[in-house]
């Protein structure tokens, strides 16, 4: 997909469930289940719509998902892990699960010469292992990373997270489309990725709203004014 002139990057759909007080989690590194069984079967129908699926190591560490499609039909996308440091357990479940082929498994992406004792480990596991740089905040550079993924022949990814990820994404205005599940709830001092940090407002083109169950969902075309 083109974005700007001369550059290309797949797809990216950010997706994330939130409390009405946009609220993703009650505290930082808590798991925190939102959405109702008509919102996961949407946001795994979204799934299975796009060729990789992007989450933090901190969300690895927290919620050792596997990134699966369970609650709709079509094919599982493939795992892609922003860890800068290489600190994906070796035991986790999406180094153990089983995948239809080695060109499925894991993508890990770090800096330059992250953990290389554990290194080895990972790729013995069948994880592809990616560098990109770092910016001046010292993030992985997002930016490089999707030129890299594109010339993997991934077109789309569906980015579920944690907040850092989901901000740093919205920051470097590297969005297609966004999704939000909002569920009747409200979780006081809970973790809310946009409460602060930095990066212009972000607008909603074209939303659309839809009831799911008790949920409500939001999609649309995030804008940046000049």
């Amino acid at each position: 997909m083109i974005n700007d002139p001369g550059t290309a990057r797949p797809r990216i759909t950010l997706a994330w469930a939130q409390g009405l007080d946009g609220s993703i989690a009650a505290a930082p590194g808590l798991r925190t289940a939102l959405s109702g069984p008509e919102s996961l079967r949407m946001t795994h129908g979204l799934r299975a719509s796009h060729e990789g699926i992007l989450v933090g190591i901190g969300t690895v560490l927290a919620d050792d998902p596997t990134l699966t499609v369970r609650f709709a039909e079509g094919p599982d996308p493939r795992p892609i892990v922003l860890d800068a440091a290489l600190r994906m357990p070796p035991g986790s479940r999406l180094m153990t699960r089983p995948y239809a082929c080695p060109g499925s498994r894991p993508i890990l992406v770090t800096a330059a010469g992250s953990n290389p004792a554990g290194r080895g480990a990972l790729e013995a596991l069948g994880a592809e292992i990616i560098e990109v740089g770092c910016t001046a905040r010292g993030s992985l550079d997002l930016a490089e990373l999707l030129e890299k993924l594109v010339a993997m022949n991934i077109a789309s990814v569906m980015v579920e997270g944690g907040a850092r990820v989901l901000a740093a994404f919205i920051s470097a205005r590297l969005v297609d489309r966004v999704v939000i599940t909002i569920a009747p709830r409200i979780l006081p001092g809970g973790l809310n990725p946009f409460q602060s940090g930095p990066g212009a407002a972000c607008l909603i083109a074209g939303l659309g709203i839809e009831r799911l169950g008790d949920d409500l969902c939001l999609s649309g075309r995030p804008t940046w004014p000049d």
